[in-house]
């Protein structure tokens, strides 16, 4: 399945490069294009070749590609690939506490304890938890729960990497969580971030796979470390 699904992100960057429209590899259809705050612009799809419930995303900022990931049916992250740092992560066999949209849905909160493998950089640990807030908010016709999260990255030896709370959204017809704001501490201390969408698009609709965030481009944003994203919560660090 790795080795799949390395693939497949391959061919998304050689695809994507100077597009106006963003190109997927061949046997992928895409269902959603969210355009958000910070510049970014995300498209969700599926492959025939992955397991049944797989997902993936790609976003793009006015720099190109940022992000490349894929969860499971149960929105837990399964694997990451950054193209600024170069680095791909998979996540462990056998989590200690694996993250679950399921619960959190069915229970109103949900905890995790699992760890990422890389090549690269290692062995990364992140323990936090995502709670139903009980607000609907709805944003572009698309009515979303609110989630209140909090999250500690650590490194092998057991330091803070680095840590993040706030909100996001949770879309529970498509089974995706969606990026929100927070507040992301680091060593050299605590950065503001804002991945709120603004639009939803779907097949047939004007921008639909568009390769062009639109709104806050060209803004002098907060420096942000290369931090991982959690992809089945906190979205978009």
């Amino acid at each position: 399945m790795m080795r799949g699904a390395l693939v497949v992100l391959s061919l998304i960057g050689s695809q994507a490069a100077a597009a106006d429209s963003f190109a997927l590899p061949q046997g992928c259809t895409a269902f959603l294009t969210i355009q958000s705050h910070s510049c970014s612009v995300e498209h969700h799809f599926t492959c025939a070749a992955d397991p049944e419930g797989v997902k993936r995303r790609v976003s793009l900022s006015e720099d190109g590609l940022t992000y490349l990931g894929s969860t499971d049916e149960d929105a837990q992250w399964l694997s990451s690939f950054y193209p600024f740092t170069n680095h791909r992560e998979r996540l462990e066999d056998n989590p200690k506490d694996p993250a679950s949209l399921g619960a959190l849905l069915k229970t109103g909160s949900d905890s995790y304890d699992f760890q990422t493998l890389s090549d690269e950089i290692g062995t990364t640990r992140y323990v936090g938890e995502d709670r139903l807030t009980g607000q609907i908010v709805t944003i572009d016709d698309v009515a979303l729960q609110q989630t209140e999260y909090n999250i500690t990255a650590f490194g092998a030896d057991g330091s803070t990497l680095w840590s993040s709370k706030g909100n996001e959204f949770v879309n529970a017809k498509d089974r995706m969580f969606i990026g929100g704001t927070g507040t992301v501490t680091v060593p050299e201390g605590p950065f503001d971030k804002d991945d709120r969408p603004v639009q939803f698009i779907y097949p047939g609709e004007p921008g639909f796979l568009s390769a062009n965030p639109k709104f806050d481009c060209g803004a002098i944003l907060s420096s942000a470390p290369s931090v991982t994203p959690k992809e089945i919560s906190d979205d978009n660090l």
